[in-house]
């Protein structure tokens, strides 16, 4: 009786989306789904439950994330993430749960999960200095272990029918590029290799992890390029950086790496549409042009961390009292970044509305709210 029950809920779930995708504009839906993959940008709290010197389990990281009460989720800013709002926008009702959460139910999966986890990259070894982490490969390990879960509940045709319509998010790569560029961090041993490599590497582990989703199910793929790390606070002040100045090699360094993923997935496309779509979201152009113009999007403070002080090692916590506490700023939502390596939420709205709705050179060969709409 209980497995009648899922399947009618799964028909009527699958029936409703189907009605609403053949709408030209984005609607929201009973039975959105979403499944995210990446690192701090995205993880909802999967290093929580990680023997991890990477978290967000502590005030005041969820300060303004309603649905907790402003209560730490593991989310790495002070509200919600860029995935967290596209979500919402796509008409999700609840946010993917994490997958390591001992909460998370066997039929999360309707709804989709959340596999991120911070200081996690496209290699494996990348923030290993964190101990406790999950790399891309083993996220994607994490959502086969799901499809086959889903299969065994619901049949092959049906899962095959649900991740056909699901949304599926890569956000990953800064990492294992901090990794390369900080001091004293030995990266593949005491030779380091060449930036030139070090893209080749990421952009070839991360092509295979995307066709290993594409052959799992996964049709309607966004792949988000890295941002100008060169801008973050951290990095600027590990290379003594006036204000309003901005790492050069690390931007050039990203660039360079943006530029080959951005190759592989038309390639990627070419092979593959119509049935699949791999969407770049260029994250570097968005982020530069929100510290660039940082007034006009309301922004004061477009180079310092709101939480954690100017300078090193820019610990954000909430102590018992305001002598303990680390430094926080006035008005959260005057600054661009939060802590010295994510954004606020308020810029994260920002990108997310460029995600959404915006032209080519912002998201391509479709935006995310096109892609949303297609019918492989």
């Amino acid at each position: 009786m209980a497995m009648e029950t899922f399947g009618m809920m799964l028909k009527s779930c699958l029936l409703i989306m189907f009605v609403l995708v053949l709408s030209l504009q984005v609607l929201p839906s009973l039975c959105y789904t979403s499944f995210v993959f990446g690192d701090s940008l995205v993880d909802a709290g999967n290093n929580d439950y990680l023997f991890s010197l990477s978290k967000a389990d502590s005030p005041p990281y969820g300060i303004d994330f309603t649905p907790s009460g402003g209560q730490p989720t593991g989310r790495f800013t002070n509200g919600r993430t860029i995935s967290d709002i596209l979500d919402e926008a796509l008409g999700a009702k609840s946010f993917p749960l994490p997958y390591l959460a001992p909460t998370t139910k066997p039929e999360a999966f309707l709804r989709g999960l959340n596999y991120a986890s911070g200081a996690s990259g496209i290699l494996d070894k990348t923030g290993s200095l964190f101990i406790g982490r999950i790399p891309l490969r083993e996220q994607v390990d994490s959502f086969e272990q799901s499809r086959s879960h889903m299969v065994n509940m619901i049949g092959e045709k049906a899962t095959m029918e649900l991740l056909k319509k699901a949304m599926f998010s890569i956000t990953t790569g800064s990492n294992d590029m901090l990794n390369y560029i900080q001091p004293l961090i030995p990266f593949f041993g005491d030779d380091k290799i060449s930036a030139t490599m070090l893209q080749d590497f990421m952009v070839s582990n991360l092509t295979i992890q995307l066709k290993r989703l594409h052959k799992l199910g996964a049709r309607k793929l966004i792949v988000v390029g890295v941002g100008p790390l060169g801008c973050i606070p951290f990095v600027r002040a590990i290379n003594l950086l006036p204000s309003g100045e901005c790492a050069v090699e690390v931007n050039e360094m990203v660039r360079g790496y943006n530029k080959k993923l951005n190759r592989v997935l038309d390639h990627l496309n070419q092979e593959m549409e119509p049935e699949t779509i791999f969407v770049y979201a260029n994250s570097y152009d968005i982020v530069m042009g929100i510290i660039q113009n940082h007034h006009e999007y309301g922004f004061v403070n477009a180079g310092d961390p709101c939480c954690g002080g100017y300078l090193p090692p820019f610990v954000c916590f909430k102590g018992p009292n305001a002598n303990t506490s680390s430094v926080l700023c006035d008005d959260r939502s005057k600054y661009v970044f939060w802590d010295a390596y994510h954004p606020t939420e308020a810029a994260n709205r920002i990108m997310a509305r460029k995600l959404l709705n915006g032209d080519e050179s912002i998201s391509y060969p479709i935006n995310i709210g096109n892609l949303y709409n297609y019918k492989p």
